[in-house]
């Protein structure tokens, strides 16, 4: 089965997933990928980069942030050389990019299935175009892979009757992100953040949480809380930071490299996202919670949108924007070594068992299987 995966991966840790999909005896799998890209973290230029697996390069125009006005140049050529089977595209189906891939599949590999994927979890409104180009793109997919499960239940209310397994488009390294030592029992009680500094990721929240912390702590337990990210954000928050007598406990440390995230996830004691809904965003993975499981940090997160199905039992959940809710969680663990170890435990397998690359390759190709029968 030749499959022709077509993505825009800006972390190396992504390509892991391809490398286990390219493991499968019964698939041939070719990775195409924008030829460059610019990430204030990372930047890569495509044709210098050696992957395990076949693997080409497709030049962009328009704007690659905007999935409405970016298209591939060359992507014809990619399904005339390859001639795939399968056709996986790790785009919206309401993109400009997803509408070109469904024409020149029509034109260039008729008989090929193809698969889109969405992160889409919130119902908002959209041009009619838009519309017009997601009834188009959905009605030539034979199955829509879905980050999250009401991603999927959009899809159906929308009218498409295909598969939606839920199978994010990425996942953890568990070759990169492996169990942290364990903690000197002097340590403080560490509470990190790692993510942009936008309003709906929550970190005024979660500064207000750790202020009454300390407040019930009255200094028993010593706690640190450990910010990393940049935007626009990041004054108003040092400056809440101050007004909450809180600065002399809270470090903000710039955004770093994908690749250097598992090791300062080892300093914390736990890893908070409290993330809140907005009337166009709600959170569609988090990420950084997988990656914090990963290492055996244990996680507290929201509700917002899929950070529940993701963590499922293997931490704790708050209702959004409740702060006396998460400065209880944070007092659980600072003061109960057993929950920390015990949620440690259980947010390792999770990660290991449901989100790793190697687990959603597999995941992957039996879907692969499923649609060409």
């Amino acid at each position: 089965m030749r499959v022709l995966l077509i993505a825009r991966y800006r972390d190396a840790t992504m390509w892991r997933k391809v490398t286990w999909l390219a493991q499968e005896r019964d698939l041939q799998v070719r990775l195409l990928l924008p030829r460059y890209w610019q990430d204030p973290l990372l930047t890569v230029n495509q044709a210098n980069v050696t992957l395990p697996f076949d693997h080409g390069s497709l030049a962009m125009v328009g704007r690659p942030d905007d999935p409405h006005r970016a298209l591939y140049r060359t992507v014809a050529f990619g399904l005339l050389r390859y001639r795939p089977d399968i056709i996986h595209a790790e785009e919206e189906p309401d993109s400009l990019a997803a509408l070109q891939i469904v024409a020149a599949r029509a034109l260039f590999a008729p008989r090929a299935r193809l698969i889109l994927h969405t992160w889409q979890n919130v119902d908002r409104p959209k041009r009619w175009y838009v519309r017009a180009t997601q009834r188009l793109t959905t009605g030539a997919a034979a199955a829509i892979f879905c980050a999250n499960r009401a991603a999927a239940e959009l899809l159906h209310a929308a009218g498409y009757q295909g598969p939606t397994p839920v199978v994010p488009a990425i996942g953890v390294d568990t070759t990169t992100f492996t169990p942290c030592a364990p903690a000197p029992p002097a340590k403080p009680f560490v509470i990190g953040f790692v993510g942009r500094l936008v309003p709906e990721k929550g970190v005024d929240l979660l500064l207000r949480a750790v202020a009454r912390l300390c407040e019930d702590q009255a200094g028993q337990i010593p706690v640190r809380l450990l910010i990393i990210g940049d935007g626009p954000e990041r004054t108003h928050l040092q400056e809440l930071a101050t007004s909450l007598g809180i600065s002399d406990r809270t470090e903000f440390l710039p955004a770093i490299p994908p690749r250097e995230v598992a090791k300062v996830l080892c300093q914390f004691s736990t890893l908070v996202l409290p993330s809140r809904t907005t009337a166009v965003w709600q959170e569609q993975l988090g990420r950084v919670l997988l990656e914090a499981m990963a290492t055996g940090i244990p996680v507290v997160g929201s509700d917002s949108g899929a950070i529940p199905e993701v963590i499922g039992d293997a931490g704790l959940i708050f209702p959004e924007d409740d702060v006396e809710q998460l400065a209880a969680c944070l007092h659980s663990l600072a003061r109960d070594a057993a929950l920390r170890s015990r949620l440690s435990a259980l947010g390792l397998q999770r990660a290991q068992n449901q989100y790793s690359q190697q687990v959603l390759a597999v995941r992957t190709a039996a879907i692969y299987r499923q649609v060409i029968t």
